[in-house]
């Protein structure tokens, strides 16, 4: 049961962090936009309502980002991504811990050629850091525009969705290729610190902008997967409940077992003035020592295997179908306490009930037998 809530929440939690660290929990864009994942049409950047919004409970960081999909040619192949521009002010270190080689561009106020690829984009290009190619990005009833980027870092975040739409630069190169001031930008992407509040979170920041803008959780641009996610919470409830039923009969047999190999000790203390009360307490007492060292053994054995797999990554999943590399392990104290608690609990009521067998044993009989 400890491992089946500890890969549920894993899985649930890392899935989360990797959407969130590359799209942010709330996107805020104009509202005419077709294609949010396409910066068509600016967003004036307005520093009163970046204000209020950073100021609201909740809120750990609001930035700048503009996307523009766009065809990447090499000398061999090409292959079509979103570019994400960031300014200076952009967190990198959301995404640091996916990158696995070379570094991230060093954006500034002067334009940047360097950009972040992902490693699943490299190997298909047969990209390395430091090389260089070329883009193509389509303008408005106009020509194309050609950008020439050298690639700084290679990331992989293990979530090939992810992976095979994004590349990372300076957002200055949007700007420029769909003639945009400084002050315009794609959308405004916001993190707040805690996913329990991302409707709540959401609404507030929506009542607060202007009708021109348009108000986004990854919740609601990302729906089929988190949808799919959810089913994590009703497999976890299903295997708990077949685990506690399995517990319950086991307890009980041990229960009627102990009964059964004791009936004539149980005659002769009734012989001797033992109420029924005191022996059933007996019993229960003894059955619940042993539930207490099943969940001492359970818990001990089932904390080394999340932290085994935790550390070494022992079971590995595929990407493109379970969008994590590996099994994830999310220890959570309060989750691990209740579910003790309900084990333990579940476990004294189940074995109330076969312990009143001891009512219907006879002294006499008992003792005949013997």
């Amino acid at each position: 049961m400890l491992i089946s809530i500890a890969t549920g929440l894993g899985m649930q939690h890392e899935i989360k962090n990797k959407i969130s660290a590359f799209n942010g929990d709330i996107s805020i864009y104009n509202f005419q936009s077709v294609n949010y994942e396409d910066s068509n049409i600016p967003l004036d950047f307005d520093e009163n309502l970046y204000n209020k919004i950073i100021n609201t409970e909740g809120i750990t960081k609001v930035q700048k980002i503009a996307t523009k999909f766009g065809l990447i040619r090499t000398s061999e192949d090409f292959d079509g991504v979103f570019f994400k521009g960031v300014d200076e002010n952009y967190d990198l270190n959301r995404i640091r811990k996916f990158l696995i080689e070379g570094d991230f561009p060093n954006i500034s106020n002067s334009i940047s050629n360097k950009v972040i690829v992902s490693k699943l984009l490299a190997k298909r290009l047969k990209l390395n850091v430091g090389d260089s190619f070329q883009m193509l990005f389509s303008r408005n009833s106009e020509s194309s525009a050609v950008r020439k980027f050298e690639i700084a870092g290679i990331f992989s975040s293990g979530f090939n969705e992810l992976d095979s739409k994004y590349i990372i630069g300076d957002l200055s190169h949007i700007q420029k290729i769909n003639k945009w001031s400084d002050d315009q930008i794609g959308n405004l992407e916001v993190f707040i610190d805690n996913y329990e509040n991302l409707d709540l979170l959401t609404n507030k920041i929506y009542s607060i902008t202007p009708s021109t803008v348009n108000v986004q959780s990854i919740r609601d641009k990302y729906y089929s997967i988190f949808d799919w996610i959810k089913l994590f919470d009703k497999n976890m409830i299903a295997i708990i409940i077949i685990m506690i039923i399995v517990a319950s009969i086991n307890i009980i047999t041990v229960l009627i077992v102990l009964i059964l190999e004791r009936t004539n000790m149980i005659g002769v203390l009734k012989s001797l003035g033992s109420t029924n009360t005191s022996l059933r307490k007996f019993f229960i007492y003894n059955s619940l020592y042993i539930v207490s060292l099943g969940l001492l053994i359970g818990n001990s054995v089932g904390l080394i295997l999340i932290y085994l797999q935790k550390k070494y990554e022992l079971i590995s999943l595929d990407s493109e179908i379970y969008y994590v590399s590996s099994v994830p392990m999310h220890f959570d104290l309060y989750y691990i306490i209740g579910l003790n608690i309900l084990t333990f609990f579940i476990c004294f009521l189940v074995i109330i009930l076969p312990s009143s067998l001891i009512s219907n044993i006879s002294p006499t009989k008992a003792v005949k037998y013997q």
